[in-house]
């Protein structure tokens, strides 16, 4: 099993890749039955899901039930179809069509379910999964309290055990609970003697009620509530997992949340982009659709271009979870793998908003004037996604996950990222190794491995002047993980490129990159600055370096655009 990050370590396009273009046909009809329940039963009620009309999303939502479309990740054993990752990510994409039901679906599915899923008794699994697959139960998940949002381990619920032990007694309040207005089930967070612990609680359980909806920017549609604890109490046979090792469900039930609002991300990016293809090839302004005009059709490469990149990576992701747990021997094995690819799911959750915050954004403008009127689709789409970047763990909080974890497992030594460092400073006084310059892709393959160097090499430089107290340094950190971020994703669509040998996926990752290592190179350059105190002697050897590490590109990114929108709007 491949260790979570040591993408950072290992030559691009050493390993095979799970790629979209390896889907099954089961797998491709699955997509299609997702897609068209939306499309034909959400899609059409979807003024009605924005004016919040009673009872109709926990309708649609057991309606989707019925069709089978909760049950994918359930095991057979407890009703469910036992599907991995990569067929989750297909259902997540195709759901996407309606914000506030892709909220809702998505968080009964994935956050709602999986933690019985993967840490259930199999009592706990025995009576629960079966009724949250076919939709006679629906879920939610409630960590968040109004002085405990990033820091959820500052939540003030509480639990104490009855005097006969057979009951925990539960008493606080959590915030925003998606679902929170009709859900049956509950995964509370609540500390035992001062020890985070998870439970298993029922609505009807008595002392358990909501607060009024919130009133939300985007999701309209979306149950979003408080959720009240007043001396319920909670058999302790509803304990999910260990008491006082609730922060390891959390922490990891949101790993499985990032990557599944990276997967939805996907399908709502495809949608924005069709519906401003076909947009721009209908309104016509001088004469011509606005298809014509090359500021246009640069809008509409940026925006598949990156799509590319970001269905790329995710779909790496769930290959390879699925291969980790092809070969657990339990949940506990799969928690694990949860936990080892971490980094993974955080660069799918902030890679995956932002992506989906720049198509929605082109979307308005290439609408001009008729995009910022709610008649028109990509007006709700924009106020939607918004939430994506503080859902799951701010984006904030993921950068600093993935160079913080990171940073972790190389003291720790489980990445060796010492030698890495070793073999670079040794590589700029002899040079970096390239590739046969007839490889396919060759020479694009080198600078995604020197985008790697880069980022090690920056947080080397930040390690030998900060010391420990690097963890202080939050901007450089998230920085850091700003390029580590773009390594995965460049890495995930060139090792695609090389897999598939599709010549449009070629120029795809071609342009992207010509694009992005300036940018890159100017980030580091400043951080370096930075990390040099503004002094300037002791910043030209960091300069001399990065100049060394960073290969100059020269390709047309013009013509390659030109390409690409013409292949997206034919």
């Amino acid at each position: 099993m491949q260790k979570g990050g040591s993408f950072l370590l290992s030559q691009t396009g050493s390993e095979p890749v799970f790629i979209p273009e390896q889907l099954t046909p089961d797998q491709k009809a699955l997509g299609e039955t997702t897609r068209e329940f939306v499309e034909k039963e959400v899609v059409p009620v979807s003024d009605k899901i924005e004016a919040q009309e009673k009872a109709l999303m926990p309708k649609l939502l057991k309606r989707a039930g019925e069709v089978g479309l909760l049950m994918a990740e359930v095991p057979e054993s407890c009703g469910g179809l036992g599907l991995g990752k990569v067929a989750s990510t297909i259902i997540a994409e195709n759901s996407t069509a309606e914000g506030s039901f892709q909220v809702a679906f998505m968080c009964h599915t994935g956050i709602g379910t999986l933690p019985i899923n993967y840490w259930g008794t199999e009592n706990q699994k025995k009576k629960y999964l079966p009724k949250l697959a076919s939709g006679e139960m629906l879920a939610a998940y409630a960590l968040t309290e109004a002085n405990a949002g990033s820091d959820a381990m500052a939540g003030k619920a509480i639990a104490k055990l009855t005097p006969d032990k057979k009951y925990y007694i539960l008493e606080g309040e959590k915030i925003f609970i998606t679902n929170g207005g009709f859900a049956d089930l509950f995964t509370v967070f609540a500390k035992v003697d001062g020890k985070m612990t998870a439970f298993l609680v029922e609505k009807s359980f008595e002392g358990v009620s909501t607060g009024p909806e919130e009133k939300k920017m985007g999701i309209h549609g979306s149950s979003t509530v408080p959720l009240i604890l007043q001396d319920v109490k909670v058999p302790v046979e509803n304990v999910l997992g260990e008491v006082g090792r609730g922060h390891k469900i959390a922490f990891n039930t949101l790993n499985v949340g990032r990557w599944k609002l990276g997967a939805g991300c996907v399908g709502a990016t495809k949608h924005l982009i069709k519906i401003s293809a076909k947009y721009v090839m209908e309104r016509q302004q001088f004469g011509h659709p606005i298809g014509n005009f090359e500021l246009i059709r640069e809008k509409i490469a940026d925006c598949a271009i990156k799509l590319y990149l970001l269905e790329s990576l995710v779909y790496r992701y769930a290959g390879l979870l699925d291969e980790a747990h092809s070969s657990a021997k339990d949940s506990a094995q799969k928690v694990k793998q949860l936990e080892e690819y971490a980094v993974e799911a955080s660069i799918a959750k902030v890679y995956g908003s932002e992506v989906l915050q720049f198509v929605s954004d082109e979307s308005i403008q290439m609408h001009g004037g008729y995009g910022f009127c709610d008649d028109y689709i990509v007006e709700r789409f924009y106020r939607d996604c918004r939430v994506n970047r503080i859902f799951e763990g701010t984006n904030e909080i993921n950068r600093l996950l993935i160079s913080g974890t990171l940073l972790k497992r190389a003291t720790s030594g489980e990445l060796d990222f010492m030698t890495e460092i070793g073999n670079i400073l040794g590589m700029l006084k002899s040079g970096f190794p390239k590739r046969n310059a007839g490889a396919l892709l060759g020479l694009w393959q080198d600078v995604v491995d020197q985008i790697k160097r880069l980022a090690i090499y920056v947080c080397a430089v930040g390690v030998q002047k900060y010391a420990e107290k690097i963890q202080e340094r939050q901007a450089l950190l998230a920085s850091v993980s700003d390029i580590i971020i773009e390594a995965y994703a460049i890495e995930s669509g060139l090792c695609r490129a090389l897999q598939g040998k599709n010549p449009l996926h070629e120029t795809f990752v071609k342009v992207y990159i010509a694009e992005k290592l300036p940018e890159l190179k100017s980030k580091a350059r400043q951080l370096l600055v930075n990390i040099a105190g503004g002094k300037e002697d002791e910043f030209i050897k960091y300069e001399k370096a990065l100049n060394r590490i960073v290969p100059a590109i020269v390709f047309d990114t013009r013509g390659a655009k030109e390409t690409v929108a013409a292949k997206v709007l034919a």
